[in-house]
């Protein structure tokens, strides 16, 4: 039987998890913590030998609860704190190689308490750092995916609606009369521009400046500007067909030609371009809220 990788679903671009955002990072660190901490009081794991305890087990399983905990704050708030919370690029493959480098570090961090925590002469053997690492990763990868798994269960309960049957919307239904060319204000005078919403196929954050990708005639052009897409999207607030799909990407929701995706996000897709566009799992539900309202003044 051959062996299959679906290099499609780990490159493709997610929305950079929440968990590992600063406003959530020290709520994670707590979760791992309580959950590891209850995990080894309750089941005991440790194959070692009680008289080589040096510690009582309770204050042996805080030390093994904590140091992963220590490290998955003190690891993602540097990531952070370097990505100047600019994510760009997240991908599935990026969050298994962060969590492989956790783990890693998890066990050599459980190798360097063992002098602490075990009266064992063969405390700085190589058996013990290879075996502190391998039982980090069997237990780290179970308890990883049981916590998605935990999640993904957690959030569809919620019961998001799914776009079952996606048809274009191909023309606009609002009645208010608006003018066809909007002037956008900038942080810097000399940057305002005009911009025809009808050519906009969707915008994309880039820091402090933001993507316009047009299309007009068939042709599809990208422009930079200097202006955030926040301000950008409180000055387009008046037409309710551009939806903030996702953290970095604002999209007109009457150029979107196809959806595909699940549970886990949606990807958009556009005539005249290849560019896709994705809807982060936590807008699903908005998304398809916006969709079927629009859809619905197009039918009335």
């Amino acid at each position: 039987m051959p062996f299959y990788i679906n290099t499609e679903h780990l490159l493709k671009e997610i929305e950079y998890p929440k968990r590992y955002q600063p406003e959530n990072l020290l709520k994670s660190a707590a979760i791992v913590f309580a959950s590891i901490f209850v995990f080894l009081l309750l089941f005991a794991p440790f194959g070692v030998y009680e008289p080589e305890f040096r510690l009582n087990y309770f204050l042996i399983c805080f030390f093994h609860a904590f140091s992963p905990a220590l490290i998955l704050f003190l690891y993602f708030g540097t990531y952070n704190y370097i990505k100047r919370n600019q994510f760009k690029n997240w991908t599935l493959l990026h969050e298994y190689i962060h969590v492989g480098v956790f783990l890693l570090l998890t066990g050599i961090a459980s190798f360097l308490m063992r002098d602490i925590i075990y009266n064992n002469p063969n405390n700085w053997s190589w058996r013990y750092f290879y075996e502190e690492i391998r039982n980090c990763f069997l237990a780290g990868i179970l308890f990883y995916f049981f916590l998605r798994m935990a999640g993904f269960y957690l959030k569809s309960k919620k019961g998001a609606p799914f776009v079952l049957k996606f048809e274009p919307l191909k023309k606009e239904t609002e009645k208010t009369e608006m003018a066809p060319a909007l002037f956008i204000h900038t942080q810097v005078r000399q940057d305002d521009f005009t911009l025809n919403p009808e050519d906009l196929l969707f915008v994309k954050a880039d820091g402090n400046y933001i993507e316009l990708t047009k299309s007009n005639n068939n042709e599809t052009t990208v422009e930079l500007k200097r202006i955030s897409l926040t301000q950008f999207e409180k000055q387009i607030a008046d037409y309710p067909h551009f939806f903030r799909c996702h953290r970095t990407y604002l999209v007109n929701m009457f150029k979107i030609e196809k959806v595909s995706g699940n549970s886990q996000g949606y990807i958009l897709s556009f005539h005249n371009t290849d560019a896709k566009v994705p809807v982060s799992r936590n807008q699903i539900e908005s998304f398809n809220h916006c969709y079927n309202k629009l859809r619905s003044l197009q039918i009335a």
